[in-house]
């Protein structure tokens, strides 16, 4: 193998050295080595001694300070209701003394169906003290499923022993058509005792009332390789696979994350945040930064969208926080907010120090319009961080701690952690190998587990990088898209999905909310767009109560998306990369049938297989359909 230079001249990628809030960071340059084709990343700061189990720092926290909240929520009457470290680990002790009582463990773990609350975290950490593997699976498999599809498919993977529900009239049906009468459903419903086939329910609060005997010990003697949870990936081509997560790849990552951010180390981290717990970047990436790190939780019942930003806004107007987490759409609708919300701004930029976003790429209007609003209002800018993780991973791999920050950077690889970039397809795959990688899918009825690991033991992500630079490849790497989202036209041409989606949503701001790229064995390349329709209704100068049929076909955004036809062509070099049509939908993506996850990204997959109408109508249509827009030829 040959080794790659990796010092130098990497800081002359900060264009104009602009000025930014002082925050602690980790900045340990990349080993790079190559063999013929392959690429191998890693950082060459060692990873530090992390604890045997995530509850330890609930241990630790409680020792050193007792009376500081982990974690807070908004009671009934609107106040703060907090849980302190030491009550918290009280309330854990008892929880996981229950659980043991009960016989649960990896082939009967628990299952948490419910949304972010404090319950569902007591339950969590209760869990882990015992042991008990638990799953919190996405509400939206109750509550927005028809047909319980993904849920029975979750209950029948995992066999659950018990069932944690907040609301057992919202879920009712939901265990009624998907568990027996061997799984216990607790419930933090007080008012609620049967289930429609006249299963008694046990109440949250006798859990908490269970005396602590044997749990210490047997805390105590639970390793690094005990499973501490179940999450389900997001079942892009077909149904969601469960990730078995251990104590050791949670405690690994969240060292990882420690020193690639030393700030949370100097500073306990305050969050506000909502991001979902049955996904790897609410549940084990912030609440773990959170438990790891000895700081605040405040969950915030908010969510980017029309509805419900606005209490995501009033949370942020009376808590600080110290780092700040979101999707890009939040980050999208909070930058607007900032711009004309004095108060908010006051609290918000008091003491944050890093912002962060995943679950897709951050368009580079958005980013731009972010760091106008804190510049102006801060005197300085704030660090805008990303990376790259996923579920099997638990969940973070790549950090962008090296010498840009633009949109579609990933970064460099954590300390602890072995990237390898293969050529598949044309493309550079990123593969992983570290102590916070899975061993394995639990349970695969379909496929070879093995098949998610090469040779050398490295985990195949199906995501695609290119080198930020060439000719410096200490710079880190940029995403290129799902090599499975890609695909040939009918005259063998590949185009790569991912770079055009985000091409097109920057390009398009603020009037894109996501796109789907179309063409498969087609001629040419196609563009269906779900837009943003207030600020599309704002463009064409409609009232509020006009409709999204008469929106997008309004003249002045047929227009801005006719131009946006022209400049996004005026960079295309071929048919790979020349868009030759587009249409706007009408209907948003749906949640219910998989075309949107909780965090808000497109599965491009499940939308085309949904809409193959839209599809066909897409590229039969000629120049004359009104619903269709034709690049000039």
């Amino acid at each position: 193998m040959n080794s790659i230079a990796t010092q130098g001249e990497a800081a002359v990628a900060h264009v104009g050295q602009p000025r930014y809030r002082p925050v602690a960071l980790g900045s340990a340059p990349p080993a790079i080595t190559r063999d013929g084709d392959v690429w191998y990343l890693k950082s060459t700061e060692t990873l530090d001694p992390y604890p045997a189990r995530i509850t330890d720092r609930l241990i630790d926290g409680a020792n050193a300070h007792p009376d500081r909240w982990l974690a807070a929520r908004r009671n009934a009457d609107g106040n703060w209701f907090g849980i302190s470290y030491a009550e918290m680990l009280t309330r854990a002790r008892a929880i996981g003394q229950a659980l043991l009582a009960r016989n649960l463990g990896a082939d009967r773990p628990v299952m948490v169906l419910s949304g972010n609350d404090l319950d569902h975290l007591q339950l969590t950490l209760g869990a882990l003290m015992a042991g008990v593997p638990f799953a919190p699976v996405s509400p939206a498999y109750a509550l927005v499923s028809s047909d319980f599809g993904k849920l029975r498919h979750a209950v029948e993977t995992l066999t659950p022993g018990l069932v944690l529900v907040s609301d057992l009239a919202a879920y009712r049906a939901a265990l009624t058509a998907t568990t027996g009468a061997d799984v216990e459903i607790v419930t933090s419903d007080a008012d609620a005792t049967t289930l429609d086939d006249g299963r008694t329910t046990t109440p949250f609060a006798a859990l908490l009332q269970t005396v602590p005997t044997t749990i210490d010990a047997h805390h105590a003697s639970l390793g690094p390789d005990t499973l501490a949870k179940f999450l389900f990936t997001s079942g892009s081509t077909r149904l969601p696979k469960a990730v078995p997560t251990t104590q050791r790849m949670l405690c690994s990552n969240q060292q990882m994350l420690r020193q690639t951010f030393p700030q949370f180390a100097v500073e306990p981290p305050v969050l506000v945040d909502w991001l979902p717990w049955s996904h790897t970047f609410g549940g084990s990436h912030n609440v773990g930064i959170v438990l790891y790190n000895g700081g605040t939780l405040y969950i915030d019942d908010g969510r980017p969208t029309p509805q419900q930003f606005p209490e995501t806004l009033r949370n942020l107007r009376e808590v600080a926080p110290t780092v700040y987490f979101n999707v890009p759409k939040g980050w999208e609708e909070l930058a607007a907010a900032l711009e004309t919300d004095q108060t908010l701004r006051d609290t918000f930029f008091s003491n944050v120090k890093l912002y962060f976003f995943a679950g897709a790429g951050l368009s580079q209007a958005a980013w731009n319009r972010l760091e106008r609003v804190t510049e102006q209002y801060c005197g300085t800018r704030i660090r805008i961080m990303a990376g790259l993780g996923m579920t099997e991973t638990s969940p973070s791999s790549l950090f962008t701690t090296g010498p840009l920050m633009c949109a579609g950077y990933l970064g460099l690889p954590a300390p602890g952690c072995e990237t390898k970039l293969v050529p598949v397809d044309g493309k550079l795959e990123m593969r992983f190998r570290g102590p916070h990688v899975m061993a394995g899918y639990w349970r695969l009825k379909e496929g070879d587990p093995r098949d998610a690991f090469d040779d050398e033991g490295y985990y195949r992500t199906g995501d695609a990088a290119t080198f930020a630079n060439p000719e410096h490849p200490e710079w880190g790497l940029m995403f290129d898209g799902r090599i499975a989202e890609d695909f040939k036209l009918n005259t063998g041409t590949f185009v790569s999905v991912g770079p055009l989606r985000a091409r097109v949503v920057s390009e398009g701001a603020p009037y894109v909310q996501d796109v789907v790229v179309t063409g498969l064995d087609r001629a040419d390349i196609g563009l269906m767009v779900f837009p943003r329709v207030d600020e599309c209704r704002a463009l064409a100068g409609l009232p509020p109560q006009a409709s999204v049929a008469d929106v997008i076909r309004a003249p002045a955004v047929k227009a801005f998306f006719a131009d946006l036809l022209t400049r996004l062509n005026q960079r295309a070099t071929g048919s790979a990369t020349y868009v030759a049509r587009l249409c706007l939908l009408e209907q948003p993506p749906s949640l219910a049938i998989g075309e949107i996850t909780d965090k808000g990204s497109i599965n491009q997959r499940v939308v085309l297989k949904h809409r193959a109408q839209h599809v066909d109508t897409l590229h039969a249509a000629d120049d004359d359909h009104p619903d269709v827009l034709h690049a000039p030829r």
